[in-house]
């Protein structure tokens, strides 16, 4: 049981390795009937894409999305949809001089101690390469949800890099598709510009935190006690390659409140509950409040860097380890569309569970 597979019944497994002729994703659980084609996923994965700009890495990959099965005429059929993005800028001559060495940082350790061999050329299977099957598969749980949801909208931004945050007061959401940082905040990214150049020059990298937001959220989704809505998207964030932590709402900071403050106050608006703040991220009780569903995740930096690093050889020997290669000098730039995929694949999971168990109605209701 190799366990590349999550969902519930919007269920997707992965397959491939980063420097293979191919990677991809088999989605089951799509209803059919819904409208879905390779153009229609590929703008998801043009915003992945490596090599758009000096920040990130330069491997020139395309990322072009074929569908192999699954649709018929345009549409869904209902059966498994098979996504292929094909491999062309391989360079696997740069992970020669590490093919016997582990490097810090990096899962060729746990490799090898967990399954006996690991394939060095660019970390295969644990690398982030994987990750742009996620967004293909994210591209068709954004169809299903704009045809059964047409109101949720996920918006990813990065608030964070290093130990640079943005200004909230200074948030625009239409910043973010402006830089190259996904940052809504334009002072933060002229900043991170600068710093990140700094910082890629001599050899290093940076971490970061990426906020992930669904709006129009409807409310219901989720169930007590182990298909938690928070505790599903947790794990699908703490999934994706180099995140090392995830919160909820005000997550660790509500640790620092007090309960008369971190409660969600209530008032009673013209369509129902309204909610005075949202410390909650939009879910009590593992049950989404229809308020939006608040997701943040960090971001470790990239271990594949050139400053030398102390790592160990098969034989056991201590060596000093520089990774060559073109590697991303803030992952988490990149970890931005990810992470909207992995909200589309979650909340359509639980609400196809919800519809499953309900009927798609709403059993409770405030307010006569």
């Amino acid at each position: 049981m190799s366990l590349n597979s999550f969902g519930h019944l919007f269920r997707v497994t992965t397959w491939g390795e980063s420097h293979g002729p191919a990677i991809g994703a088999v989605v089951d659980g799509c209803p059919p009937g819904v409208a879905l084609s390779e153009a229609g996923i590929q703008p998801w994965l043009d915003r992945r894409r490596p090599g758009q700009n000096r920040f990130t890495t330069q491997r020139q990959e395309p990322d072009t999305v074929e569908i192999l099965s699954g649709t018929y005429e345009g549409r869904t059929t209902g059966t498994p949809i098979q996504l292929m993005i094909r491999n062309l800028d391989q360079r696997s001559k740069d992970y020669a001089a590490i093919a016997d060495r582990f490097r810090p940082g990096h899962a060729d350790l746990t490799y090898h101690l967990k399954y006996g061999l690991r394939d060095p050329r660019g970390g295969g299977r644990s690398s982030a390469r994987e990750t742009a099957a996620r967004v293909a598969a994210g591209g068709v749980a954004r169809a299903v949800l704009a045809a059964l949801v047409p109101g949720l909208a996920i918006r990813g931004c990065m608030v964070q890099m290093g130990a640079d945050a943005i200004d909230r007061a200074a948030f625009d959401a239409a910043e973010i598709d402006r830089n190259p940082f996904w940052c809504p905040d334009s002072a933060a990214a002229r900043r991170w510009g600068g710093r990140l150049d700094a910082i890629r020059k001599a050899g290093d990298s940076v971490g970061a935190v990426v906020e992930v937001e669904a709006t129009g959220v409807p409310p219901g989704l989720g169930a007590p006690v182990y298909a938690k809505l928070d505790a599903d998207l947790a794990q699908a964030m703490m999934s994706i390659n180099a995140v090392k932590a995830v919160e909820i709402g005000a997550g660790m900071a509500a640790a620092a409140l007090t309960g008369s403050t971190n409660a969600d106050e209530m008032r009673m608006g013209p369509a129902g509950p309204e909610f005075l703040s949202n410390n909650a991220g939009g879910i009590l009780g593992g049950i989404s409040t229809g308020q939006p569903v608040v997701v943040r995740f960090a971001v470790k930096p990239t271990s594949s860097i050139l400053t030398p690093r102390q790592g160990l050889t098969a034989a056991g020997e201590e060596v000093q380890i520089a990774t060559r290669g073109r590697h991303d000098p803030c992952v988490g730039i990149r970890a931005v569309p990810v992470g909207e995929a992995m909200m589309a694949c979650v909340l359509l999971d639980q609400l196809l569970m919800h519809r499953g168990q309900t009927g798609g109605g709403v059993p409770g209701r405030i307010g006569g």
